[in-house]
């Protein structure tokens, strides 16, 4: 069955992003580090073309899972996790991902500004939604078929899909790293009843899986 899912990392203060986030700096201070767990993985270093030599670790099998699960058909995102500033578009801005995303899926960005569709090679495609989060999944869900729908962030984006009771699958990747500040996920999201169904660990994150109980 379709479901709406999220992988995100976070710190143990719960934060997704560090302060003073910028095009220079999208993750923000010390954001970097929220994801340090993933160099370290064999599949990391598959899919940047690196030599051969990390370990294939559960971790290694869990960065798999996210970018390349046969699974996902369809992406959401919010535009400050697309990039490009805010107000009117710079059409020359195509994500921070260079001319071939990591998604090779469709991906609708959530915004206030309209845009044409920006079609990349590798089979992403950015489509602008500006009529909110729920027609946004609409159209995800739409795109994707029978497959599930992955919202990839940032964490306003989460809130309200959380909020909102449109998530039904919280995947958090919690590194054991205090940020002390910067942008908190779980803020202004009500009271979802979230079920821990799997939880991974190492030395270096704990992943665990949440049922979100509409």
């Amino acid at each position: 069955m379709s479901v709406v899912r999220c992988h995100q990392a976070i710190s143990l203060d719960g934060f997704s992003a560090g302060p003073n986030q910028s095009l220079e700096n999208p993750l923000g201070e010390g954001g970097e580090r929220l994801h340090e767990w993933m160099f370290e993985t064999a599949a990391w270093a598959r899919m940047q073309g690196l030599p051969a030599g990390r370990p294939e670790t559960p971790d290694s099998a869990i960065v798999d899972e996210i970018a390349s699960d046969p699974n996902v058909g369809a992406y959401i995102m919010g535009r400050n996790m697309f990039g490009g500033g805010h107000g009117r578009w710079d059409e020359s801005w195509k994500g921070w991902w260079g001319e071939n995303p990591p998604y090779h899926r469709p991906v609708f960005v959530l915004t206030h500004e309209p845009r044409a569709p920006v079609p990349m090679q590798g089979g992403t495609t950015f489509f602008f939604v500006t009529d909110g989060a729920a027609s946004a999944l609409r159209q995800a869900q739409a795109a994707a078929g029978d497959r599930d729908v992955h919202v990839a962030g940032g964490a306003h984006t989460i809130q309200q899909f959380l909020r909102e009771g449109m998530l039904d699958e919280l995947y958090l990747h919690i590194a054991p790293i205090l940020l002390g500040a910067g942008e908190r996920l779980l803020e202004n999201v009500g009271e979802p009843r979230m079920t821990p169904v799997t939880v991974v660990a190492s030395p270096l994150v704990t992943h665990i899986r949440y049922r979100i109980d509409h």
